[in-house]
């Protein structure tokens, strides 16, 4: 066991995905957020201010803070593996935004790094320890809709650029629905369903160029790198199959959308996006009913909802007892390697195996309190 009492966090990036972050991981009483570090010291100073946070600066005060365990890494896709080696270097335990990187080999030697630093990497998301993937996966075990055979999922929207003020990164390489989006849909499959052994895709670019619609930018163009359309199938090392299509072109919004079906029923998850939601299940329509509707049970929730930095909180509490933590770097690498596999195949036009694989992943045990002081 390492240390005693709350894990010290430090910030390296203070975008808008760090308000929710920041929100949470301070009502958090095994964590204490002690800096927020950014490029921009002004930016990491307003949010600081913003949520009480006594210190700021730049990344590399983050890393130099002596009460800093464990740095949450929130910069862009293209950062994330330098920004993570470079905390693995400083001694820091890393907590990293989806993806792990983008490309496999960084991603690889960032894992070398931090074992052979005997430091922990975990990667988001982290909505899958939430109960609403929870109660899910619970289900799936019970056998409640019998042996799991596929899965269909969705998530279509108009695109990032319609509401985020500087999109740029989220159509370039490392983006792009599928590389966005994309890592909460197949983390949920591969808690559901396991590792995943081969992928098919095809994709298309709706627009060489897109426009920023909000912020002190409108009307800026720029270009886009990467498919916005992909339409996947998967099939996975225990047998069961699924399919999933991932746009930034679509006018109608259908989000969050995941569907198990087994050899007793189907099973409606909640958004993968999120951390509640219900769980729902239909073994098919009544008995000579006329309007063959199905027939839908709903599945208690498990556990107690919080929000993103739950996976941090299980870090921390794992330095402390020295146990495994649920969203791992490794669990994060083989979602990486079926992304990139699914990239590969929409220029292949052909099958592609996804080399690694990941052990189970644990389920959160009933009971865990994210407001409970534990430490």
């Amino acid at each position: 066991m390492a240390g005693t009492g709350p894990v010290g966090v430090g910030f390296i990036g203070a975008g808008m995905i760090s308000n929710t972050y920041l929100e949470n991981l301070t009502s958090f009483p095994d964590v204490r957020v002690v800096i927020v570090g950014d490029l921009d010291t002004q930016r990491a100073a307003d949010q600081a201010r913003k949520h009480g946070i006594a210190e700021s600066g730049s990344p590399d005060d983050v890393l130099a803070h002596p009460e800093v365990e464990l740095v949450v890494n929130l910069t862009i896709p293209a950062a994330h593996v330098p920004v993570s080696s470079a905390a693995i270097a400083a001694g820091k335990h890393v907590w990293s935004e989806k993806p792990i990187g983008i490309d496999r080999a960084e991603a690889l030697r960032l894992l070398e790094q931090a074992d052979a630093a005997g430091l922990r990497v975990g990667i988001a998301p982290d909505t899958v320890l939430g109960p609403g993937l929870q109660t899910a996966r619970r289900a799936i075990a019970r056998g409640d809709i019998g042996t799991p055979l596929s899965a269909q999922t969705s998530m279509q929207y108009i695109g990032p650029d319609v509401f985020h003020p500087s999109p740029e990164f989220l159509f370039a390489r490392g983006g792009g629905p599928l590389l966005d989006m994309g890592p909460y849909y197949v983390t949920a499959l591969v808690h559901l369903f396991g590792p995943v052994a081969d992928v098919a895709a095809v994709g298309v670019r709706g627009r060489a160029t897109r426009t920023i619609q909000v912020g002190d930018r409108v009307g800026t163009s720029f270009p886009v790198e990467v498919p916005t359309l992909v339409q996947a199938i998967a099939r996975f090392e225990k047998g069961a199959t699924s399919q999933s299509v991932f746009s930034f072109d679509s006018p109608l919004t259908r989000m969050g959308l995941v569907e198990i079906t087994g050899t007793e029923g189907t099973l409606v998850v909640p958004d993968p996006n999120t951390f509640g939601g219900q769980v729902r299940i239909t073994r098919g329509a009544v008995p000579d009913s006329p309007t063959r509707e199905p027939l839908w049970h709903d599945v208690p929730a498990i556990g107690v909802e919080a929000g993103r930095g739950l996976g941090v909180l299980d870090m921390a509490r794992a330095i402390r007892s020295g146990d495994r933590h649920i969203a791992t770097g490794e669990l994060g690498y083989h979602v990486l390697d079926t992304l990139t596999a699914i990239e590969e195949s929409v220029v292949a036009g052909a099958f592609v195996t996804v080399e690694s694989t990941v052990d189970e992943v644990p389920m959160v045990p009933e009971g865990r309190d994210p407001f409970a002081a534990t430490l």
